[in-house]
């Protein structure tokens, strides 16, 4: 259903909506500045934590994927060109699907990178960036769609999925248009996962001694 000239909402117009605005145009990179962290300080990871941080990542991008292929691209990429409300699939069990994925996702990096003091930190940086982002996309939603909205919202948790109660609406899935939009998504993923690696074999064996830090890679030591 398509909508022209919306009303601005009062949630639209609040302070942490506005926040969450500036946040929304950039959260593509946002996420990025926080794995520096992890990528550059030190971490014992091991064949687990790479087991554990995988599967969460797999879960996360599987989430993500099932909300793109129900929502489409366009609404992902600019939250004013809604065309539809989506409320079915994944939508029924949360609102927020991709920003749960993302969640999942980044949390599995951090676990793959063995800075586990890291998580808590990370956590909470993650909460009050979707806090805020999703203030303002909700807003701008209860401004295009209304009451129809807020009857959506009332009824589906924005954060922990719950299974949908009632009869549930049945849409379209677009999952070729999903995957093709995912495509640098995943090249990041496999830059990232390198990085890792790289920085896991480089740190393997490290050893902390009266003369430095003395770190066993690939046969050779080197001591810094």
């Amino acid at each position: 259903m398509s909508r022209t000239n919306p009303r601005v909402s009062v949630a639209e117009q609040s302070i942490p909506a506005q926040i969450g605005a500036v946040l929304f145009r950039h959260r593509g990179w946002l996420p990025l500045l926080f794995l520096g962290i992890p990528l550059v300080m030190p971490g014992s990871t091991s064949p687990f934590r790479w087991q554990v941080g995988l599967a969460l990542i797999i879960v996360g991008e599987a989430i993500r994927l099932a909300g793109v292929a129900a929502a489409g691209t366009v609404t992902r990429r600019r939250s004013r060109n809604v065309q539809r409300l989506v409320t079915y699939g994944i939508f029924a069990w949360a609102r927020n699907p991709l920003y749960i994925g993302n969640f999942l996702i980044w949390m599995g990096f951090v676990t793959i990178s063995g800075v586990l003091w890291f998580l808590p930190i990370a956590v909470l940086l993650f909460a009050v960036e979707y806090e805020l982002i999703v203030r303002y996309e909700e807003g701008v939603l209860e401004s295009i769609f209304g009451r129809e909205y807020l009857d959506y919202k009332n009824e589906t948790s924005r954060w922990i999925p719950r299974p949908p109660k009632g009869e549930q609406q049945v849409g379209e899935y677009h999952w070729g248009e999903a995957f093709r939009s995912e495509i640098s998504t995943f090249l990041q993923y496999a830059v990232l996962i390198l990085a890792f690696w790289i920085k896991s074999r480089m740190t393997q064996g490290c050893v902390a001694g009266q003369s430095g830090t003395v770190c066993a890679w690939s046969g050779a030591f080197t001591t810094f």
